[in-house]
């Protein structure tokens, strides 16, 4: 044992240290252990052990059990693992379907870009077949180098590595975590196995023999489930791997068919390239071996994807798990992937290389396209027989579960049958112990009743002789009083008896305790008495039949004897006969009664059974009944619910009504008030037309101001030069200038006048247009507060549509999904524009070298225009290809829309359904709720009303706001049209002065017009230099007054008085201010008394509708008290009505008793018919007794009389009987013996057929009883339903009416605060207004202070010119004037002060009183609250009690009816027992009536009787051997099922013992192998390949970064190269066509003329222009081709054969020397050394390696470079660029490797002149 723990603690070890070596040693001692187990099995166990060792065991056998069930646990916990895994596995196969799904759908697109490049390529070959020339048959042919392919394909490998690697990790771990979970349960096994060894030598075996065999059972049983899992899972993994195979094999054949059909694409392009479509071979051969290479590395990495999978599937079957089969299928997903991105990605190339090939490129398309849906299809395919294997062992996993369910159903059923035999056998046995205790009882009970009775006659002599004793006492107490009271004696004796009489009272409260319990137990006996009486009367009944029967019989044999007696010489010879048949008769009957007692007891033991039947019927029936009452319950609860759910929905349903109808008015108000709001507009358009008009006449006035005043000016001027002659002139001319100065002053005055006048105009006509804005401004205020309002419905709206909106989310989340869809779509189709805006960009550089190359060197190219043609054509088709891509791109977003777009209307559909059955749902409450709506209705009309109230109160306070408002505008109107007035004055004044100036020097003005001009000018310097300030008026003043004293006293007092001017001039600024200030708090005061006003009436309106409210609820309160009461007096009339039907349930009870007590005293007078009459007296007497009711008496003197004739008849029957029987006595012994045998058998079977039909009938009654009971119950039932629904509804109406009010209120709260809001916004339109005013008002002053300083102005220049004429002192007089109007303005002003500040002082009273009002009414409010509060209160607390008391009343009703049932049953069966009791007596009197006629009827029914039960004894003899058969059949059957399935199980056992072994064989078979370090060495090659790929990465890298490097100095090289070889022509080119010119025949030249026109680019119009005007002159195309041709002529020497053949035709000169000019003599162009690479370098070698191919494939390849064009000679691209050196771009190489060197191909002479140069002669 410790070298076996040894070896486990080893294995432990290395479990942890190397995984490899653990599993042999861990599975060797799993087999050991369970060796070890099997051969405790069998080893003898000792004898019997003391206690203490056996207590020893038990405990550890109890923790051996313990350890079992954990590790049964742990058992269950890694199959739910399993579970787990299984489920993972699902997920992941669901995740590579979805990427399947994902990599069609890239397929159908590049179908789709498929499909729009061959509507390229058949526009690109319909453009190459209209072009007739040969050149135009070549194509510019692009060859697009496979390196984009060469990357997919290194990276799809690298990515199958990468899966490999991870596959492989994945199962290493997986490998490592079941080794540690092997080793730790072997080492709990080893724990376990030396504790059972020690238990061992303690010597447990004797007390652990059965439970070490369980256990090993138990083994055994868990290795059968395994060694059968384990046969599962390999059986799945066979079936996996020959899937895989399959699915290998179809993959390669697939493959091998791809790669025939691509060579013989190969060859068909070939052979096209052979009829002479030589420029289209180039990137054909590249494909080629393209492909060729493409499907090697396909082959190489199917070869390693089949080893790695063989090598994963023999780890996985060591492991016996699923994963491997589920990566096999994954590794398969991925080689199917690969395999479609290889597709892909070879359809591009081919989609890029087919873009300018011809019509068989189509055709090849075509076939690509089949062989993809071929692939997907076998795809499909796979995919399906997937799913049917797994349809498959789902469906056999389903079966199996199936079949064990079946078979543990049997079972359960025979199980079952078996209880049920038991239960039916012990039943009966305890219903045999019943009857024998039943009998028991009742003789004990009789005995005990006797005793009791005894008992009772003793305890009542023993009651008499101690009342006796207790009246002899008292006498003698009596006696002795009256004898002797006074002696102490006589005391002591009375003490003495009141002691007596005190023990003899406390002996007689015992005796009637005593009394009182035997009373009862008396009554209790009575009770048993009148059971045991009632089953005395059915004995009774039956002896009392038995003896009518013997009566008849006797009867019977009366007339039997009488026949005998008249016929008795005929019967003595037969009377021997007779008796020997009567003897044989005998026999036989005693046989058939046997056979009937027989039958009896079948038919009693039958009758049990239906008893017990019957009795199991009625308990289902009392369980149905209670079901059906809780029933009845929950559905009670269900209505009330309903009805709580309903009254919701309705008050619901009303709200909503309320909002409807309040958004329906407020709609209307708004039509109304957006149809005033147009008017209003429309008013406001027109008065904007015109103060556009009057903007118009205002802009024209300032213009003809602006020219009056250049006038002014230019007249001030004249005036100014006037002054300047005037002064020059002789003095005494003097009067005339000083009458056209006056003249000229007036005519100022009148152009002032006119300023002025437009002046005003312009003010009015800006104050109009500030009336207009300010209308404008009301209006668009009034428009705001439309949209706040509409915004306030919009938020209704909004908060309407939250659920909307919930629903439109998830969809928009859908539509968010498809839109990242659509954002993918675009990013690949951007990625796919920005490829083709490269491939143009490309195109583009290739096309500006090619028109270079045209530009310098046109000479050299014969197709140069061909191919520019061409080049335009292929761009304007890429540019409809990405307006293809854009279309499709648009229509993809539209199909998109089109979904959501499709998926919303469904939305909006449904939720138009959702909302349709809401409002049939609505309809149908609304009908149901039609009274209460109208109520609510009317309710809210008033409601309305008062508003409507309010409201008009409002507009009534705004109406005479408004008309205030007018007032003060038409004062302001008057007071403007006052100043009008004097302006008009003024300016009349100012033409009347006019006109007089006019009269008096008009001459002058004749004379003087040329100078008016510069006198003008003068004159209003003159007047701007007077206006300007005060202090030059001083100034003039002064010097004016030099040199007078007088004078300067003047000045002194002059500037005084200027001075007290200018302060009293401040002060009036001051007081004007403060006046302002004064108007304006004013104001203020005014509107916050308007506005206490409005809020007063508010309150107002407030306590009239709470005082309505009030009223209202203190009404509602009274009816609810008022009902209540009345419900009270229900409750007490019930409570009556109860105590009426409990009275009556007594006297029922009472007369019960009676009838009852009737009966029992009538039972014993039936069979005691020869009693004597003295008993039925006594009968009577105590009848007369027990009497309470008339009619009782009457029944029963009518009962008497019956049974005295019947007394009577039975008399006179017996004494003819005793007459006949003493006759008859020896005769009919026998004969009596047999019928009275056979008549009492018939006579109880009829009872028994009696009694059951007695039964039938009573519980007819019964039936009919307990459903006129439920009738008249359902009917209470429904009052009392209707009655609580009543209550409930005027409950639910009071708390409507509560909700009403409460919404009123909350409605009343809006309306206030929404009134304040308007409020508000009035107080800032009275602001705005009073602001406008107030500017009105400033502008209004100003201007009066303008028109002042104007008129001042004026009065200063009057009084300066007055000053030069009279002096100084009218400008005193002047300055004291103004200063006394000055101290009487601010006398003025100071008096207006007073007044304010008196109106402000009354104003703030006043609204010291409003705010009074309005605190009282505050208070006011928030008591009405409080009291409404109260009353909320208070009506909850009443709705609480009412409710309690209901619930209470509710309760009690059910008690009583369930009192009142209980009773009603109780009636119902008294009754019953009533009737039936009558029923049977009248049934006796008419059988004793009818027997006395049937009489001689029934001996004949007799014999048909005995025949018939005779018949029924042999049927039911049959049946019974027919059951006793079918039962020991059926106990055959299940015998033979028993066997099948222990045989059965049997062979399962077997199965499972051999797979068993077998599987133990496999296990010490796997020990050998090293998975662990074949994984560990796969995953040091994986990181040896992952450090291999980094250097190789790094080193591409730093390639990459030479071949930039050389690409920018191959670039630079090229641009000198083209800037060198701009403006340069090959001479050689135009030598040799000029010498071919004079060498080819005359009659020819004219073809060569125009062949080198065409090279030139001339046109064919200008060459046969040329060729008309000098036929064969060669002056002009001398000099023209010497001109043009003499620029750039090549080194190229002629060849000798050219000047040989002189006289041969044009044609072949020509071809010949366009073969010599294809290969030239000149070196290759050198290059710097740095570009130079050496000969074995990659590059050079393709190149070499390309040319030797060319000379292989047979003169095919005969390819011109000069003739060809430069993409095709010069491909930029690399073909062969697949090499280690990376991509093969033509820009990344030297150009010495690149570029044709021109060596000399062998030319045969067959194809030496082309099919090209035939075409190119052909034109």
């Amino acid at each position: 044992m410790s070298s076996w723990l040894g070896g486990l603690g080893s294995g432990l070890g290395q479990s942890l240290g190397q995984v490899g070596g653990s599993l042999a040693s861990l599975t060797g001692q799993i087999s050991n252990f369970t060796k070890d187990m099997l051969m405790e099995g069998t080893e003898e166990v000792e004898a019997e052990l003391p206690n203490s060792r056996r207590k020893e065991v038990e405990a550890i056998h109890a923790i051996l059990r313990s350890e079992n069930e954990r590790l049964k646990e742990l058992c269950t916990d890694l199959e739910e693992k399993h579970e787990a895994s299984e489920l993972q596995i699902k997920q992941q196969s669901t995740n590579y379907r979805n990427q399947l799904q994902q990599k069609e759908v890239e397929i159908s697109h590049l179908k789709a870009r498929q499909i729009a490049l061959q509507d390229q390529l058949l526009k690109l070959q319909s453009a190459a077949q209209s072009a007739h020339s040969g050149a135009s048959s070549v194509p510019a042919a692009l060859a697009s180098s496979p390196f984009s392919y060469s990357v997919s394909h290194h990276a799809s490998a690298f990515h199958d590595d990468d899966m490999d690697f991870s596959d492989i990790i994945s199962s290493q771990q997986e490998i490592n975590r079941l080794s540690n979970e092997v080793s730790r349960l072997e080492s709990e096994v080893g724990h376990w196995r030396h504790i059972a060894q020690t238990s061992k030598a303690q010597g447990s075996n004797s007390s652990d023999q059965s439970e070490i065999c369980k256990l090993q059972s138990i083994i055994k049983e868990l290795k059968q489930i395994r060694s059968q899992e384990i046969d599962d899972h390999q059986h799945e993994m066979s079936v996996l791997q020959n899937a895989h195979q399959q699915k290998l094999t179809d993959i390669s054949r697939r493959h091998r068919e791809e790669l025939r059909d691509y060579e013989e694409r190969i060859e068909e392009l070939e052979n096209l390239l052979e009829q002479g479509v030589y420029v289209v071979f180039f990137p054909f051969l590249s494909l080629k071996e393209e492909l060729q290479l493409s499907l090697l590395k396909l082959n190489n990495e199917y070869e390693v994807i089949k080893s790695t999978a063989v090598r994963d599937m023999d780890m996985d079957s060591t492991l016996c798990d699923l994963r491997l089969t589920l990566e096999a299928k994954d590794q398969e997903l991925n080689q199917s992937l690969t395999e479609k991105e290889i597709l892909v990605a070879e359809l591009e190339e081919l989609d890029r290389q087919n873009q300018e090939a011809t019509k068989h490129m189509i055709l090849i398309k075509d076939q690509l396209s089949k062989q993809q849906s071929e692939g997907e299809t076998i795809i499909s395919k796979l995919r399906k027989d997937l799913n049917d294997e797994n349809k498959r062992v789902h469906q056999l996993e389903d079966d199996k579960k199936n079949m064990t369910k079946e078979l543990n159903v049997q079972k359960e059923k025979l199980v079952q049958s078996e209880l049920v035999l038991n239960g039916l056998h012990l039943a009966k046995q305890k219903l045999e112990e019943k009857v024998e205790d039943l009998v028991d009882q009742l003789n004990k009970s009789q005995k005990s009743n006797l005793n009791m009775q005894k008992e009772n006659f003793g305890l009542k002599e023993h009651i008499k002789q101690n009342e006796e004793e207790l009246s002899r006492v008292r006498d003698e107490l009596t006696q002795s009083l009256s004898r002797d009271s006074g002696s102490d004696f006589k005391d002591d004796l009375l003490k003495e008896r009141e002691a007596e009489v005190r023990n003899l009272k406390q002996n007689l409260s015992e005796i009637e305790q005593l009394n009182d319990s035997l009373n009862k137990v008396a009554f209790d006996l009575k009770m048993e008495n009148e059971k045991l009486v009632l089953a005395c009367e059915d004995i009774r009944h039956q002896l009392e039949e038995s003896i009518v029967g013997s009566n008849q019989m006797s009867l019977e044999r009366n007339t039997i004897v009488e026949a005998l007696k008249m016929e008795k010489g005929q019967l003595e010879a037969e009377l021997s006969r007779a008796d020997q048949r009567l003897l044989e008769e005998a026999s036989k009957y005693e046989q058939t009664i046997q056979e009937l007692s027989k039958a009896r007891d079948l038919r009693t033991s039958a009758l049990q059974l239906e008893q017990q039947h019957l009795m199991k019927l009625s308990q289902e029936k009392d369980f149905e009944i209670a079901e059906l009452k809780k029933n009845i319950e929950q559905m009670d609860t269900d209505h009330k619910e309903t009805k709580a759910i309903l009254s919701s929905i309705l008050e619901e349903q009303k709200q909503l009504t309320q909002l409807i109808s309040e958004k329906e008015i407020f709609i209307e108000k708004l039509k109304e008030r957006s149809s005033e709001l147009q008017e209003e507009l429309e008013k406001s358009t027109q008065a904007s037309r015109k103060i556009e008009i009057l903007k118009q006449t205002i802009e024209e006035k300032d213009r003809s101001l602006g020219s009056m005043k250049e006038e002014n000016n230019h007249l001030k001027e004249e005036l100014e030069r006037l002054r300047e002659q005037q002064s020059r002139a002789v003095p005494v001319v003097e009067p005339k200038p000083l009458d056209s100065v006056t003249e000229l002053e007036s005519e100022v005055l009148q152009l002032n006048i006119v300023k002025r006048n437009l002046e005003e105009e312009i003010k009015r006509h800006q104050k109009i247009i500030e009336d207009q804005n300010q209308s404008k401004m009301q209006l668009l205020q009034s428009l705001e507060e439309q949209k706040k309002e509409m915004d306030e419905f919009k938020c209704q709206h909004e908060q309407m549509n939250v659920t909307h909106t919930q629903l439109f989310l998830e969809k928009d989340e859908e539509i968010k999904n498809l839109q990242k869809t659509i954002e993918q779509i675009k990013t690949q189709w951007h990625e796919e524009r920005q490829d083709v805006q490269m491939e143009n960009s490309e195109f583009f550089q290739e096309t500006k070298v090619q028109s270079l190359n045209l530009e310098n060197g046109s000479e050299k190219h014969d197709l140069s225009k061909a191919e520019t043609e061409r080049l335009v054509k292929g761009i304007k088709e890429r540019e409809l290809e990405i307006k293809l891509l854009n279309e499709k791109n648009i229509s993809l977003t539209k199909q998109i829309d089109q979904l959501s777009k499709d998926e919303v209307g469904k939305l909006t559909q449904i939720i138009q359904q959702k909302d349709l059955e809401i409002q049939a749902l609505h309809a149908r409450i609304s009908s149901a709720s039609y009274t209460q709506d109208v109520v609510y209705l009317q309710q809210q009309l008033q409601a309305y009303a008062m508003e409507r109230e309010q409201v008009l109160a409002v507009l009534s306070e705004k109406t005479r706001e408004n008309s205030h408002l007018k007032t003060e505008y038409h004062k302001m109107m008057d007071i403007v049209a006052a100043k009008e007035a004097a302006l008009i004055k003024l300016q009349d004044e100012n033409k009347k002065l006019s006109a007089r100036s006019e009269g008096g020097g008009q001459d002058m003005f004749r004379e003087t017009v040329q100078n008016l001009s510069r006198i003008i000018r003068e004159k209003d310097i003159e007047i701007d230099a007077l206006s300007q300030k005060c202090q030059t008026l001083l100034t003039v003043l002064q010097t004016s007054s030099t040199g007078n004293e007088v004078g300067g006293v003047n000045s002194n007092q002059f500037e005084e008085l200027l001075q007290e001017r200018d302060k009293l001039k401040q002060q009036v600024k001051k007081m004007e201010e403060w006046k302002q200030q004064v108007m304006t708090t004013v104001q203020n005061m005014q509107h916050e008394s308007a506005q206490l006003q409005e809020e007063l009436h508010q309150l107002q309106a407030q306590v009239l509708v709470d005082s309505d409210n009030n009223s209202k609820l203190q009404v509602d309160y009274t009816g609810l008290i008022q009902s209540y009461e009345q419900n009270e007096t229900k409750l007490k009339n019930f409570g009556q009505e109860l105590a009426q039907v409990q009275h009556s349930i007594g006297q029922l009870y009472s007369t019960k008793d009676l009838l009852l007590g009737k009966l029992d005293i009538i039972s014993p007078q039936l069979p005691s018919g020869s009693s004597p009459p003295s008993q039925s007296a006594e009968s009577l007497g105590m009848d007369k007794r027990d009497t309470s009711s008339e009619s009782s008496k009457q029944e029963l003197e009518e009962l008497r009389k019956s049974l005295q004739e019947k007394d009577a008849t039975i008399k006179t029957l017996q004494e003819n009987n005793h007459r006949l029987s003493d006759s008859i006595a020896a005769t009919s012994e026998l004969e009596r013996k047999e019928h009275e045998q056979t008549d009492s058998e018939i006579k109880q079977l009829k009872e028994k057929q009696d009694v059951l039909q007695k039964s039938l009938k009573e519980k007819d009654l019964l039936i009919k009883a307990k459903s006129d009971q439920l009738l008249s119950l359902n009917e209470n039932f429904t009052n009392k339903v209707n009655e609580n629904e009543l209550l409930r509804q005027a409950v639910t109406n009071l708390k409507e009416r509560v909700l009403i009010l409460e919404m009123d209120i909350g409605k009343l709260k809006e309306e206030n605060e929404k009134i304040v809001e308007r409020t508000r916004e009035k107080e800032t339109e009275y602001q705005a207004l009073q602001e406008t005013n107030m500017k009105f008002s400033m502008m209004l002053r100003e201007k009066e202070f303008e028109c002042h300083s104007m008129k001042e102005k004026s009065l200063a220049f009057e009084q300066l010119l007055k000053e030069k004429e009279q002096g100084k002192t009218g400008e005193l007089n002047q300055l004291l004037n103004a200063v006394k109007s000055m101290q009487e303005k601010t006398v003025k002003f100071q008096q207006e002060r007073d007044q304010v500040m008196l109106a402000l002082k009354q104003k703030q009273m006043e609204n010291s009183a409003l705010q009074n009002e309005v605190q009282h009414l505050r208070d006011k409010e928030l008591r009405l609250n409080q009291e409404l509060e109260r009353l909320r209160n208070h009506l909850l607390e009443s709705e609480d009690s009412y409710t309690r008391e209901a619930l209470a009343a509710e309760e009690r009703e059910a008690k009583l009816r369930r009192k009142v049932t209980v009773l009603e049953e109780k009636l119902v069966s008294s009754s019953n027992a009533m009737e039936n009791a009558s029923h049977q007596a009248s049934l006796q009197v008419e059988s004793l009536q009818e027997q006395l006629n049937v009489v001689s009827k029934q001996r004949d029914e007799t014999a048909l009787q005995l025949s018939v039960s005779r018949e029924q004894v042999k049927q039911y003899a049959l049946s019974l051997s027919n059951l006793q058969m079918v039962l020991e059949h059926f106990q055959q059957e299940e015998k033979a099922v028993y066997s099948a399935e222990l045989e059965k199980h049997k062979q399962l056992v077997a199965e499972w013992k051999k797979k068993a072994e077998n599987l133990e064989g496999k296990l010490m078979s796997l020990q050998r192998f090293d998975e662990a370090n074949a994984a560990l060495d796969s995953a040091s090659r994986l990181t040896e390949q992952l450090d291999l790929k980094e250097e190789q990465i790094e080193e591409l890298k730093k390639q990459n970064e030479l071949r930039q490097e050389m690409l920018d100095d191959v670039q630079k090289k090229l641009m000198n190269l083209v800037n060198s070889t701009e403006g340069k022509v090959d001479k050689v080119l135009m030598r040799n066509l000029f010498i071919g010119h004079f060498h080819t025949p005359k009659h020819q030249r004219h073809e060569v003329l125009r062949l080198m026109g065409s090279i030139l680019g001339i046109k064919r119009e200008e060459m046969e222009q040329l060729l008309h005007e000098d036929q064969g002159g060669v002056t002009r195309w001398m000099t023209g081709w010497l001109g043009g041709g003499s620029k750039s002529v090549p080194n190229t020497p002629l060849r000798p054969n050219q000047q040989s053949v002189l006289n041969s035709s044009f044609s072949e000169l020509f071809v010949k020397f366009l073969e010599t000019e294809s290969h030239p003599s000149v070196p290759p162009p050198k290059l710097s050394v740095h570009d130079m690479k050496p000969l074995d370098s990659p590059g050079r070698r393709k190149v070499v390696i390309h040319v030797s191919e060319k000379s292989r494939c047979g003169r095919r390849t005969d390819v011109n470079p000069f003739l060809a064009p430069r993409s095709a000679a010069v491909p930029l691209i690399n073909p062969a660029g697949l090499g280690p050196g990376g991509p093969g771009h033509l820009l990344l190489k030297p150009i010495s490797d690149v570029l044709p060197t021109f060596t000399p191909l062998p030319v045969s002479p067959d194809n030496s002149a082309g099919v090209v140069l035939k075409d190119l002669l052909k034109q």
